[in-house]
């Protein structure tokens, strides 16, 4: 580790040390308006924000979507009235008044950092660790677009990403596993400045996190630094540092104390509390402010940022000159940025796609691995990988080369076995832009990304989580890896669609869906085992079909003869078993309506009357799945039956594994006859 101990003085540390005191007022006013928040942070890392806000950051206010410009991360989200205060002052449109709503209701200033609500918040974070993978899947992408798009002397692509962490951010297990993937990609344009206190809500670090930090970052190979954190010369000489060379990720530690400055400095209540009427005073005496005045900007902090927006414009400038020159050079490069950084999908893709005539099954994920490289020819900004699972989930795009240190040229990315990182680097990926990102892994393991599932779709962020293995009939593996409660956990999650297509055409279908959507995630659910492909009627069938996979549900089979005495509704490899068991009905007297329901939230968000008559009402329904009955409950109704599974699964063999769970036609056609009133002939 590199211990950095120059104190140089440097004619702007005057103005920057008033700065850091203009965050430190600011923040602890706002805390106190609004009688929460975490004054901490802002008050200990207020030299760090000044320092890297007013000298190094590379953004423009006036152009928050500049797309070279640096990005900066606050991972510790719970500090963000540092980071208002810092956009504040920078120019961006977030006024004085806003502090004042710190924490109030349709205020741009929420208790965690929000993206698409604050300007210049690059992520939404809050959940400890999260910033720190989505900074990872930033700086990744920086590098793979450098590569696609840079040519001699005309690097359109040339910007770093930035990250404040905490000690809690680092003893998250999401973090750790993002750092190690950035030390073995060599990210030399991520850097990540550690707020070390020491200090935790329960109490002193010292409670449980004793390791040494600076060697656990070496050991993933990333180059290391020690700083005292409120040494404005020394911090500027750390980051002089970690901008000099690109062969490595770069972690500052620096090392601070929380509510520095304050009557609770160095104490644990500092943490998420207010500091109180009379100890917000005390501050402001000690820094020279007047206490009884609160939100003080001196004029000269205004004068300073003032002057660094002109800087940072005439920056932008260049780089929109540089960018033009680019354009004219290189034409057909300027349609493929246009391309990647709208996710402009051809109108034709469709026809790209497999079209599955053959009627031999087959397993939805290699149907889906056929369809994803299709589309991959047709959408070059398409890239992804799966957590050390490409042979099994089928997601590998085939000759288009892996990503690794040095060789960013590729579109397969290697996640390993980091379900958790995957799903926040992915984030951070989409949140760059440039990118259609994409990550897969086995169903049972989503419980293992559940919290940037969540954030990719409070974020609205258009990343594919493509899951496999999707039930028992996973088989020998047993109830470790089958499948049993979580499409129901996914499908809880708002603004989240979740695709389980019944056949190969079906799943051709939900990718295009699931494509076509730019404003939100999607999440594609595949069967390990073959499965039939579903008959098709009448020469328009096929377009039929997508028309009603797109629109989240439609009728795949009717029973002729009269009205519908029972309608049948299931999703996935259950479609197939249903259609046998209303075949079978039909035989007995039964009229059954077969209805497949691959998207259940687009199924659900169709006009009530339109749902009716899909579902041919008042017909009794019967709900066929392999999962649990909760979400399902609604729509069966007092008269309706579910058959699904309600335990966890056991090893067998398929076939034999969904037999003793009791996915078998004969269960489903006990149900139809039960919910139509009729017994067995």
């Amino acid at each position: 580790m590199h211990v950095i101990s120059s104190t140089v003085s440097s004619v702007d540390d005057a103005i920057l040390s008033k700065v850091a005191d203009t965050v430190r007022v600011l923040a602890v006013d706002a805390i106190e308006a609004a009688r929460s928040g975490h004054p901490g942070l802002p008050l200990g890392c207020a030299e760090i924000g000044a320092v890297l806000f007013g000298e190094w950051l590379r953004h423009d206010p006036a152009w928050p979507a500049w797309p070279d410009r640096d990005r900066f991360v606050l991972s510790a989200g719970h500090g963000s009235m540092l980071l208002y205060s810092l956009l504040h002052l920078s120019g961006y449109a977030l006024g004085l008044e806003e502090l004042r709503r710190f924490r109030q209701l349709h205020s741009l200033t929420p208790g965690h950092p929000e993206y698409g609500l604050t300007p210049g918040v690059e992520t939404t974070t809050g959940p400890l660790g999260q910033g720190f993978g989505n900074a990872v899947g930033m700086a990744l992408v920086e590098a793979m677009l450098a590569r696609r798009f840079n040519r001699p002397g005309l690097a359109v692509v040339d910007h770093r990403t930035w990250v404040l962490a905490g000690d809690g951010d680092l003893m998250e297990g999401v973090s750790s596993e993002a750092a190690s993937l950035a030390g073995h990609l060599r990210l030399g344009k991520l850097i990540v400045i550690y707020d070390q206190n020491r200090i935790s809500i329960e109490g002193t670090t010292e409670l449980a996190f004793t390791e040494d930090v600076a060697k656990r970052f070496e050991a993933y190979g990333w180059h290391v630094a020690a700083v005292d954190g409120h040494d404005l010369g020394a911090l500027r000489a750390a980051i002089r540092w970690a901008v000099s060379d690109v062969s490595a990720p770069k972690l500052i530690v620096a090392r601070t104390h929380i509510a520095y400055k304050s009557e609770k400095q160095d104490q644990a209540e500092a943490h998420g509390a207010p500091l109180g009427r009379e100890a917000v005073a005390a501050l402001k005496r000690r820094l020279g402010w007047d206490p009884d005045r609160a939100f003080e900007v001196p004029a000269e902090v205004y004068r300073y940022f003032d002057e660094r927006r002109k800087a940072w414009r005439k920056q932008a400038e260049t780089w929109q000159r540089l960018w033009e020159q680019w354009s004219a050079s290189h034409p057909e490069l300027r349609r493929q940025w246009d391309e990647a950084w709208s996710l402009e999908v051809p109108e034709d893709l469709v026809e790209a796609l497999p079209a599955f005539v053959e009627q031999k099954p087959v397993s939805t994920r290699v149907a889906g691995g056929k369809v994803l490289n299709a589309v991959a020819e047709r959408l070059p900004y398409l890239v992804g990988g799966s957590a050390d699972l490409a042979p099994s989930t089928r997601t590998y795009l085939d000759g288009k080369g892996s990503v690794q240190a040095g060789q960013f040229e590729g579109r397969n990315l290697h996640f390993g076995v980091r379900e958790h990182a995957m799903g926040a680097i992915l984030n951070g990926m989409a949140l760059h832009g440039g990118v259609r990102p994409f990550g897969s892994t086995f169903l049972v393991f989503s419980d293992y990304m559940r919290p940037p599932i969540r954030l990719a779709a409070m974020m609205r962020l258009p990343v594919l989580f493509v899951f496999t293995h999707d039930s028992v009939w996973v088989g020998e593996d047993g109830p470790t890896h089958q499948p049993v409660e979580h499409l129901d956990a996914l499908r809880a999650i708002p603004q989240l669609e979740v695709w389980r297509p019944a056949d190969a055409r079906e799943t051709a279908a939900a990718y295009l869906a699931a494509i076509e959507r730019r404003d939100g995630p999607s999440a594609l659910v595949l069967t390990r085992q073959d499965v039939p492909v579903l008959p098709l009627e009448g020469p328009d069938g096929a377009t039929r079909q997508r028309q009603g996979v797109k629109e989240g549900a439609y009728v795949l089979w009717e029973a002729g003869g009269g009205p519908v005495d029972v309608t049948l509704v299931a999703t996935g490899s259950e479609v197939s078993l249903a259609l046998d068991a209303a075949r079978s009905a039909q035989a007995e007297g039964i009229r059954a309506r077969v209805v497949s329901v691959p998207c259940r939230e687009r199924f659900i968000a169709m006009p009530p009357e339109r749902r009716e008559r899909l579902l041919a009402a008042p017909a009794p329904r019967v709900i066929v799945e392999a999962g649990v009955r909760a979400g399902w409950g609604w729509l069966a109704g007092p008269a309706g039956r579910f058959v699904g599974v309600e335990r966890f699964g056991l090893s067998a063999p398929a076939a034999q594994a969904a037999q003793e769970v009791g996915l078998t036609k004969e269960r489903v056609l006990a149900a139809v006859r039960e919910a139509a009133g009729k017994q067995a002939g």
